[in-house]
Formats: structure tokens, sequence, C-alpha cells
């Protein structure tokens, strides 16, 4: 199973998720965003019929990532939200992808991570 997971702004559109997405250059099984992010997220999920992870903070700030955002750090304990929900929905022993790609708005990150199971 290979999970795209997000990052975003509370101002990233539809457009922005589409872009970081697509710069990833996958086609994800599922896609993964931090908890209280996950509703704004869920739309763009049910556009593309895929299932929606949302991944606890404690789980997020356990994610080894590749990554490193300052923000990210101060905010959610990780350096990348995006790399650390694709990580933790994908599983454990799950591998990394392809790290953050960023919107060209800057407003959505997106990660890539494979699962051990299909």
């Amino acid at each position: 199973m290979i999970v795209a997971g997000m990052g975003f702004t509370t101002r990233a559109t539809h457009a922005s998720f589409r872009d970081a997405l697509a710069r990833t250059g996958g086609a994800p099984d599922a896609l993964a965003t931090a908890q209280d992010k996950a509703d704004q997220l869920a739309p763009f999920a049910r556009e593309l019929g895929l299932p929606l992870h949302a991944v606890s903070p404690e789980d997020l700030a356990r994610q080894a990532t590749q990554s490193t955002s300052a923000a990210s750090l101060r905010a959610r304990g990780t350096g990348s939200v995006a790399e650390a929900a694709a990580l933790a929905a994908a599983g454990s022993g799950a591998t990394l992808l392809a790290p953050r790609s960023v919107s060209t708005d800057r407003m959505a990150t997106c990660a890539l991570a494979q699962g051990k199971t299909p």
C-alpha cells in the first residue's frame, strides 16, 4: 500500500493538494494527514476516491522524517507532517518513497510512503 501524506495550511485548496501530489509522481492507495486537518482534506480524498487516514499527534511525532521544517517542528513535533503522516498511515516498517514535495503556491506538501502490507 502506498500512502500520500499531506501537510498544509488552512488556506490550501484542492489545486494546492493536487499540485503537491502530482509533484511526487506517485499514485497512492490512500491519503493521510494530521488528525486535526482531516476534515479539510476529506473532500479531496473523496474526489480522488481514496480512503483518508487521520494521524494522531503522538503518531506524527514518533516518525523519523527526511525533511525538516522549523515551523513543523514547532507546531507538530515532527520535521515534516507530510512524511510523518505517510509513514504512520502506511504502518510499521513503512519506507519513504518520496520525501515531501511542495505545491507551487507553497500551501501544501505531499510525501509518499510504502507499507509492507498491500
